[in-house]
C-alpha cells in the first residue's frame, strides 16, 4: 500500500458538505452511495481496534459452500462459550441512548413515583399513545408485508421506527444506503407508523426513485403478538395489569416487535444506526457477541443485529423471557441483557436451537465508548501507517458492520475533513 500526501488526501469543504446533505439526493450529480463508500472505509478503520485474531465461534454449518459463518471460523475454531455476568455491563449500546429518538415528554413516563402511580398515569396517557391506534393501516399490516416480500425481494430486512419522522435524519438514510449499497435487490420494511406517512415518504423518495425497494408500513401489534407469550404481556400494558416502567415504553417495545417481526416472518433486522458493510446473504439464525473475554469467551450480547428463520425457536424464548422478566425501569434489561441471558441458558442446558454466535468483529468491531478516540485525523507517518495496518488487518472481510451510535454523528458531522483522509488513503491502496 503506498500513501498519498495530506494535501492531496484533503477534498474541499464545499465536497464534504454534499457528502452529508442527504435531502439534496436527486439534485446532486455525485452517485448516491459517495457517502456510503466513504463511511464503510471509515468504519472499518475505528472498528478495527477491537480486532483479536483468535476469536471463536458456536456454530453450524449451512450446506456445502462457504457461508459467512464459516468465514468468520477462520480466525479460530474453537467454541465461543459463556462468561457473561449478572453484573450489568457498560458495553451495551442501548444504556447510553436514553435521549435518542426525540421521545415526546408528555409521554415519558414520570420518575420518582410509585408503581401505582406510574399505572394510574399510563392509564390516562395510553389514548395519546399512537402506536396502540388500530386503524385501516393496521388492518392492513400483514397483506401490505407479505405484497411486499412477494415481488422479488432477495433478501428481506427490517428496522423500527417509533420516533417523529423528522427525527429520521443522516444517520438513518446513511443506514438505509449502506444496506441497499450491498443488497441492491434487497427489500426493507421499516415498522413506523411515523414514516407511514407523507413525510416518510419523502425521506424514501431519494431511494425509491433509483429502484430500490423500502417500505414503511404501521405495525398492528395485536397481530404481532398474537399467538405468541408477548400476547398476555401486551393485554396486560394496554389494561394498567403492568408497570410500564419509568423507561419510554418506545425503548422496550422496539425490543419486542424486533422479536416478534422475524417470528413471524423470518429474515434480518437492524438497529437505525447499523452501516451494512457486507452482503449478508448466505447468514442464517446469527446473533453477535458485543464483547468477550481474553480467552475468547462471549461475555455479551446484543440485539441490534438479528438474524433468523420464521418461527426460530431461539426468537420464541426470547419473547418468552421479554413477557416473564419484564422490567421496565433497567435499561438494557428487556434487550441485550435479554438476548444473553436466554442464550446462556441454552448453552448450559445444551438446547438445540441451531443458531451461530458471531464474534464481536461480525456486527461490534469497536466498543461505542471508544468511537470518539478514533476521530483524528493521522498527520504523521506512524499515524498514516498504522490506519494502512488496519485496512489490511480487516481485508479478510470478517465485519458485516457496525452501529454508529448518537454521539459519532456529532463527531462525524463536525471532524469531516479528517474522515475523508481515511476514505482518500482507502482509495489509493
Amino acid at each position: 500500500m503506498h500513501s498519498l500526501p495530506f494535501n492531496f488526501l484533503r477534498p474541499s469543504e464545499e465536497v464534504i458538505a454534499k457528502m452529508f446533505d442527504f435531502r439534496s439526493l436527486n439534485r446532486a450529480k455525485l452517485p448516491i452511495f459517495s457517502t456510503i463508500s466513504f463511511a464503510a472505509i471509515f468504519l472499518l478503520i475505528i472498528f478495527a481496534d477491537s480486532f483479536i485474531s483468535n476469536l471463536s465461534l458456536h456454530s453450524v454449518a449451512f450446506g456445502t459452500k462457504r457461508t459467512p459463518q464459516q468465514e468468520l471460523q477462520t480466525h479460530n475454531k474453537q467454541k465461543l462459550k459463556s462468561t457473561s455476568t449478572q453484573k450489568p455491563l457498560l458495553l451495551v449500546k442501548e444504556e447510553v441512548e436514553v435521549s435518542y429518538g426525540e421521545v415526546h415528554n408528555h409521554l415519558v413516563p414520570p420518575f420518582n413515583v410509585s408503581r401505582e402511580e406510574r399505572i394510574a398515569w399510563f392509564k390516562r396517557k395510553f389514548p395519546e399513545f399512537e402506536i396502540f391506534e388500530s386503524s385501516r393501516l393496521t388492518s392492513q399490516f400483514d397483506s401490505r408485508v407479505r405484497e411486499f416480500f412477494g415481488h422479488g425481494c432477495e433478501i428481506q430486512f427490517f428496522m423500527t421506527w417509533i420516533s417523529p419522522a423528522k427525527s429520521f435524519g443522516r444517520r438513518e438514510f446513511l443506514a438505509m444506503e449502506s444496506l441497499f449499497k450491498a443488497h441492491p435487490r434487497g427489500c426493507l420494511t421499516i415498522l413506523s407508523k411515523t414514516m407511514d406517512s407523507v413525510s416518510g415518504y419523502r425521506i424514501l423518495e431519494p431511494l425509491l426513485e433509483r429502484g430500490f425497494r423500502a417500505l414503511a408500513v404501521t405495525p398492528d401489534l395485536s397481530f404481532l403478538f398474537k399467538d405468541t407469550p408477548a400476547e398476555a404481556w401486551f393485554n396486560d400494558i394496554k389494561t394498567g395489569k403492568r408497570d410500564p416502567g419509568e423507561i419510554p415504553l418506545a425503548q422496550n417495545l422496539s425490543n419486542l416487535i424486533r422479536l416478534a417481526i422475524l417470528y413471524k416472518y423470518g429474515g434480518i433486522y437492524l438497529d437505525t444506526d447499523f452501516i451494512v458493510l457486507k452482503d449478508f446473504s448466505g447468514m442464517r439464525n446469527s446473533i453477535g457477541a458485543q464483547s468477550i473475554d481474553a480467552y475468547g469467551n462471549w461475555t455479551r450480547l446484543n440485539n441490534a443485529v438479528l438474524v433468523f428463520d420464521k418461527n426460530h425457536p431461539l426468537l420464541y424464548k426470547f419473547i418468552e423471557e421479554f413477557a416473564s422478566t419484564f422490567d421496565g425501569n433497567r435499561w438494557g434489561h428487556n434487550g441485550p441483557y435479554l438476548v444473553s441471558r436466554v442464550v446462556e441458558r441454552s448453552l448450559a442446558t445444551k438446547a438445540l436451537y441451531n443458531f451461530t454466535i458471531l464474534p464481536p468483529i461480525a456486527f461490534y468491531p469497536v466498543d461505542w465508548s471508544r468511537i470518539p478516540g478514533f476521530f483524528v485525523r493521522p498527520n504523521t507517518w506512524t499515524q498514516t501507517k498504522w490506519v494502512e495496518a488496519k485496512l489490511l488487518q480487516l481485508s479478510g472481510g470478517a465485519t458485516y458492520g457496525g452501529v454508529f451510535s448518537t454521539v459519532n454523528l456529532k463527531l462525524f458531522v463536525s471532524n469531516g475533513r479528517c474522515l475523508n483522509v481515511i476514505h482518500w488513503s482507502a482509495y489509493a491502496r
